[in-house]
């Protein structure tokens, strides 16, 4: 069956593009004639027949998910859970009078607030499951929107709390990290808007016709006042992203993003996926933007030959599609992932530095492996799939969702740990596994105390991306027409639902080991994995030494452990690789390292009547080493308890 929806001209041009991509592991039966993928979105006539995954989970899983019956109520303790997570997050680290967490730096404050953003989301989806103790009616709902203004003013505050002028001379990941958060941001809106405040009054109804102007109308015509701040977060978005172009480079390697340009060229995982998730968030929830600043010309009086006029962009524009696509062709084709499917850290090229090489491929694979390098992929699939109809971009998103479950110690298969954890000696470790043990994830950091403020914000970065590639598949917007497969998109639809649904049994462990780690005052720890362990547990927490990690040939670890001093890392002093201005004129640009991160102490106190709060011995407390509890591993509990919500529990 064919369905017609409409598409505006942009969105036609998106379409159009993923003919121009090659076949990257699609699923069976997903290509056409001519060897190019069939979407099940189409223009025109219908030249290939798009067939649908028979399931997106290995044979035997989607066997067994076949015989689960139907969902059960939601579990309401776990969207409390998620309320806690962000109330002491909130109220222990947020300085309103900042508009910031003064404990994070510049990109750890934008995963923050995403992570606030990306919760005041779920909250206003979840408003009619909410229960207060207040009565039904107008009191009910008072309580439900108080909560939301409290946390929407508090993303309002870290607009200007944000240091946006110094991030823009920091690192090209740092910057795109500024264009996801406030994306993020504009997705609220629109949800909580389209969900609460579609006023009768706005629809025209014959009701409302027969109040005659006045106060009615004023009241009624009124949308959510949110939407004031609209204009303001697509602002930063998209300078941000312009920024983040300077980037990308295809003298080297063939393209790619760069990741800092006060260092050797070093094309890394995250940077590439920040740019494709950003690239292709902007496509997708990017309303438009006519705001000069920080250029200073008026655009009525500009040239249209002048190159700033591109800063004037609407909704849907085709070179953010672009981006994504021409950066996701770049990624999966730079062999960035190891035998087990995981996608490692990045690239050098070997003999850069020497003036007789002419070599400009990247052929030093830096094999060091993190959680958050599995996670930012996965918003840029999920929306590629949103622009393009490829089913394929949502194969490769499942298949390293699994790959990273299989690496924390879980048999998916078997919905346990593949270690029996009760058959452990109380003085050991369950087994490394290569982003985990006994079902857990974890960083190789984790266990031994040694995260930095980076290494911290990780896991939380994979959860919240896992909860955008799991959100439910929906029909694109209706604006001109276009055909749509409804057999295949149905079938998509489905399989995508079963595959996400069957990640509920690895969440639920890993969020129950991550409550087990919160203190006394509901912080949550960083090594999860402790959660499971300290009740029984009597052997020494591990170091470096005798964690079970294997480093060997794992590479450079240079977010926990500063980056080497040395010539394949550091360029000679002064020197910049992107040449191109990125500030107004006049404006110096600043050349310097990392922004650096806060010392390894204790978080600073927050002191109840002037006491001190009773703290237990380390010894007893695996996460009061090292750094301690965070607002970074606030954050990354928070994200894990949404994702188990969203993906597990909410109806």
């Amino acid at each position: 069956m064919i369905t017609s929806i409409k598409l505006n001209q942009v969105q036609l041009f998106g379409l159009l593009c993923i003919f121009a991509l090659p076949i990257h592991g699609g699923a069976s039966g997903s290509k056409s004639l001519t060897g190019k993928e069939c979407p099940v979105f189409f223009k025109g006539p219908q030249t290939c027949d798009p067939i649908a995954p028979r399931s997106f989970l290995p044979a035997a899983m989607s066997k067994k998910m076949s015989t689960v019956g139907t969902a059960r109520e939601p579990d309401l303790d776990v969207l409390t859970e998620v309320l806690e997570s962000i109330d002491v997050m909130q109220k222990e680290y947020f300085a309103a009078w900042l508009g910031t967490w003064p404990e994070s730096i510049d990109w750890t404050g934008a995963v923050m607030g995403t992570h606030v953003s990306g919760s005041l989301r779920t909250f206003s989806e979840s408003l009619l499951l909410m229960k207060s103790n207040v009565g039904g009616g107008v009191e009910d709902w008072k309580v439900k929107e108080n909560l939301i203004e409290d946390y929407f003013s508090q993303v309002v505050a870290y607009y200007f709390g944000e240091d946006a002028f110094a991030i823009r001379n920091e690192a090209y990941d740092d910057i795109l990290w500024v264009v996801l958060g406030w994306i993020e941001a504009i997705k609220f809106i629109n949800t909580h808007t389209s969900l609460h405040y579609k006023l009768q009054a706005q629809h025209g109804t014959a009701e409302t016709e027969t109040i005659n102007g006045g106060m009615g109308d004023m009241l009624g015509n009124r949308t959510w006042h949110g939407n004031l701040w609209t204009s303001a977060f697509s602002h930063r978005a998209h300078i941000f992203w312009d920024l983040a172009t300077h980037g990308w480079d295809t003298e080297l390697c063939g393209g790619g993003m760069n990741w800092n340009p006060r260092l050797q060229p070093y094309k890394n995982a995250i940077t590439n996926e920040l740019f494709i998730a950003a690239s292709i968030s902007m496509y997708l929830h990017f309303p438009g933007d006519d705001n000069a600043s920080p250029f200073f010309k008026n655009r009525d009086t500009m040239n249209p030959e002048d190159p700033d006029i591109t800063n004037y962009l609407g909704p849907r524009d085709p070179k953010f599609l672009k981006a994504a696509m021409d950066g996701y062709k770049w990624l999966v084709g730079s062999n960035m992932t190891d035998s087990q499917g995981l996608f490692t850290d990045g690239f050098h090229i070997s003999g850069y530095n020497d003036p007789t090489n002419n070599n400009t491929l990247c052929d030093q694979r830096n094999n060091m492996v993190i959680s958050y390098n599995q996670g930012v992929i996965l918003t840029g699939q999920r929306g590629l799939f949103e622009a393009t109809g490829a089913s394929s971009y949502l194969t490769e998103g499942h298949q390293l969702i699994q790959n990273v479950i299989n690496a924390s110690g879980y048999d998916l298969v078997h919905d346990q740990p593949v270690e029996d954890l009760s058959s452990l000696a109380t003085d050991a470790l369950p087994t490394w596994y290569g982003l985990g043990r006994g079902g857990i994830m974890e960083d190789r950091c984790d266990a031994s105390g040694t995260c930095s403020q980076d290494g911290q914000t990780f896991k939380g970065i994979f959860f919240h991306h896992l909860v955008a590639f799991c959100e439910a598949l929906a029909m694109p917007p209706p604006d001109s027409v276009i055909n749509v497969t409804t057999r295949a998109f149905e079938a998509i639809t489905s399989y995508h639902a079963e595959a996400c649904k069957s990640y509920s049994g690895w969440l639920k462990l890993n969020a129950k080991a991550a409550v087990g780690t919160r203190d006394a005052d509901g912080k949550f720890g960083v090594w999860w994995t402790a959660g499971l362990l300290t009740s029984n547990f009597t052997g020494a927490w591990p170091t470096m030494a005798d964690d079970g990690v294997d480093r060997q040939d794992s590479g450079v670890d240079y977010r926990n452990y500063g980056v080497p001093f040395d010539t394949d890392w550091q360029l000679a002093s002064g020197i910049v690789m992107d040449p191109k201005p990125k500030l107004p004129t006049g404006v110096p640009v600043v050349v310097d390292s990392e922004v650096k991160q806060k010392p390894i102490s204790k978080p600073r106190e927050h002191l109840p009547m002037g006491e001190l709060r009773k703290r237990e011995d380390a010894s007893k407390d695996p996460n009061r080493r090292g750094r301690g509890r965070t607002i970074e591993t606030q954050g990354s509990g928070l994200a894990l308890m949404r994702a188990y919500w969203k993906i597990a529990q909410a109806p």
